[in-house]
């Protein structure tokens, strides 16, 4: 088996043989096709059979009526008291209100709503807990705004009582793994979910993560949750998918998956990244604390967007927002 990897390239002067990466932004001329065992070869576009361009060139459907033909940012409210990011910050509800407020005003596409948390180390918490946690959270978001609201949860008895609140997304880091019953409420209510990759539970995934080839190892394990989603009655077009920075994988494996995030529009599903504040920042930058990663954090957001990532998944709303204003104006060339 080969895997295509577009060589994206973004900017609006671009040759007449480039094709338009996932009806994006990102344009490419040339593909590096890998296989397991096997030195990668570059390609040029017009040596690709049709059915090795159409996943790479299909326009990707609108998630949670948002469309993904430009990049779209994903603002994290965890409303826990251990989060590894913000201790706790918004785990009351004047002060979840207040930050989903702030969120918002900073421009957030969509408000990402967490009552577990799933960094390295973290116990599972009760389901009731969590969705005492959730639901008042979301209902006062949705109160104030009609904008998409993502339950981030593995539990399906969360995510219902997260959408009979207002959520209108699932965001599953066990990609349906975790609860069985996931997988028919996501087909059930038709909303879109994202399926992220992890090797392991937060309480063993980093211990000793290994992988054959993690770029290609995350790319089938991505595609066989793909097509179990879909075997569900998941329709395709509500599937998102997320490499799981961080989670299960060594700083060397979390920059080979960075390196070559262009690989997984392969899987002709839009792309959700989630490193905002991520260990492997700190251990690049020398900052011990999650808030100092700021500026690593934009650097990767960048990085991503310039791979043709449709999601973006961050902590620093305003900041994230900012960068890609800048970024986009930089491409463009204009205001």
């Amino acid at each position: 088996m080969s895997y295509l990897r577009p060589l994206a390239q973004t900017g609006p002067v671009r040759p007449a043989e480039a094709l338009q990466l996932a009806g994006g932004w990102a344009w490419f001329t040339h593909v590096e096709r890998l296989s397991r065992g096997a030195a990668p070869e570059v390609v040029p576009v017009a040596a690709l059979a049709d059915d090795e361009r159409a996943p790479l060139t299909a326009s990707r459907a609108a998630v949670a009526g948002l469309s993904m033909d430009t990049p779209r940012i994903m603002a994290i409210l965890n409303v826990t008291p251990d989060s590894f990011s913000d201790g706790g910050l918004h785990a009351t509800g004047d002060a979840s209100r207040e930050g989903a407020a702030r969120l918002i005003a900073a421009g957030a596409d969509i408000l990402d709503v967490g009552g577990e948390s799933t960094r390295p180390g973290a116990a599972e918490v009760p389901v009731d807990d969590e969705i005492e946690r959730v639901a008042p959270a979301i209902r006062a978001a949705r109160a104030a705004w009609d904008g998409a609201i993502s339950i981030d949860t593995r539990k399906a008895p969360v995510a219902r009582a997260a959408i009979d609140a207002g959520a209108t997304m699932l965001n599953d880091v066990s990609a349906m793994d975790f609860d069985p019953a996931m997988a028919p409420l996501a087909a059930e209510t038709g909303l879109p979910i994202c399926l992220m990759h992890a090797q392991g539970g937060p309480e063993t995934m980093q211990a000793d993560p290994r992988y054959d080839d993690v770029l290609l190892d995350v790319y089938d394990t991505l595609a066989a949750r793909r097509d179990a989603a879909i075997a569900a009655g998941i329709a395709a077009d509500r599937i998102v998918l997320d490499p799981g920075i961080g989670f299960g994988k060594t700083l060397e494996h979390n920059l080979a998956l960075l390196n070559g995030l262009s690989l997984f529009h392969g899987l002709g599903c839009p792309i959700l990244l989630g490193a905002s504040r991520k260990r492997f920042i700190g251990t690049l930058s020398g900052e011990d604390g999650a808030a100092a990663r700021v500026p690593g954090s934009l650097a990767v957001a960048l990085a991503a967007v310039a791979q043709g990532v449709q999601i973006l998944r961050v902590h620093d709303m305003a900041e994230t927002r900012q960068a890609l204003t800048i970024w986009q104006a930089i491409e463009k060339g204009t205001p």
